[in-house]
């Protein structure tokens, strides 16, 4: 593995494109993935640092709003998901000392993780690995269909090496089930299962389990449907805008967190059945850079097609294959 390119801003964000050494084909390099170092300003990196690793080549499921589904190649294995965070350790601690508040390693810039069960490996190694007393694994999932034995061996990581600092993720984005499924095109666990393993994750300490949702034109949040299945003391609502990406537009979808109406409705009604709700605003110019979920800046080279508020920074360093 190496990196080829990289673009961004040190105060914001980075994006990383890197290509495995066993990805060639007829001499020609194929396999590339993308890592992500991100900042919460005003805050430095010291106080919040946020890492983003890819788990496959690409993503199976094929999301309509996301652009990491193009070209699946299949997985990453530990060494490869251990170069994204090693190459980023190095560039701002390489004496292996990370002194951050918080330094949250989140398995989500392309693939759905529970796909790899490299990632369980990964997580195991961590601890002895770095010195971080601010490490904070992120997982977040669609929860697929046979993927328990990933879900529970990482019960059983958490429980062991992280039982306070772990943060876990369903991404729901409908209450509806038939637009739920066109949203995510494949098998995944219903609402009833989503919860009880959540239960149980959060059964061993730590923080509450996010119910995440990128609130989309058209798709439905039904704040009384999530309390039939999820108990607001255990579960929290993340409201995120959709992320401008080439997927989206090309699917027509757009985002309705900018209309504030909107927003203050779908929060009251949450807020009134007891769910605590965050709105996840990110830096705008993290759309420019392409750091955000969902977005897949390497996909550029086999398309010319450009958005007006995503994918807009120069990509540096490129190295010719």
């Amino acid at each position: 593995m190496r990196v080829i390119a990289e673009l961004g801003n040190d105060d914001v964000a980075n994006v990383y494109i890197a290509e495995s050494e066993t990805g060639r084909k007829n001499g020609i390099r194929t396999n590339k993935i993308e890592f992500v170092e991100a900042l919460k300003p005003p805050f430095p990196r010291e106080r919040k640092w946020v890492n983003i690793v890819s788990t496959l080549y690409g993503c199976p499921v094929q999301c309509p709003i996301c652009d990491a589904g193009m070209n699946y190649r299949g997985k990453l294995n530990s060494d490869d998901l251990l170069f994204q965070i090693d190459y980023l350790v190095n560039k701002r601690f390489p004496d292996g000392i990370i002194p951050c508040d918080q330094w949250k390693i989140q398995f989500s810039r392309m693939g759905e993780p529970a796909f790899n069960m490299a990632v369980i490996d990964v997580l195991e190694s961590l601890p002895e690995r770095y010195k971080a007393p601010g490490l904070m694994p992120s997982i977040s999932t669609v929860a697929p269909e046979s993927t328990d034995h990933f879900f529970e061996r990482l019960l059983v990581v958490k429980r062991q090496l992280y039982p306070e600092k772990f943060q876990f993720q369903f991404s729901v984005h409908s209450t509806d089930e038939e637009v739920r499924r066109q949203l995510i095109p494949c098998r995944t666990w219903d609402f009833s299962k989503m919860a009880r393993y959540g239960e149980e994750f959060y059964s061993t300490g730590g923080r509450k389990i996010t119910l995440n949702f990128a609130l989309i034109d058209g798709v439905p949040v039904n704040a009384d449907k999530l309390l039939k299945y999820f108990d607001p003391d255990i579960f929290l609502i993340k409201l995120t805008p959709l992320n401008p990406t080439l997927s989206a537009e090309t699917n027509e979808y757009s985002s309705k967190f900018d209309s504030q109406i909107e927003l203050e409705l779908i929060t009251g009604e949450l807020k009134s059945k007891g769910f605590e709700v965050i709105h996840s605003l990110g830096e705008l110019e993290e759309n420019a850079i392409g750091s955000n979920c969902g977005q897949y800046v390497s996909m550029l080279e086999k398309n010319n097609t450009t958005l007006q508020d995503a994918y807009t920074y120069p990509v540096n360093n490129m190295i010719n294959t």
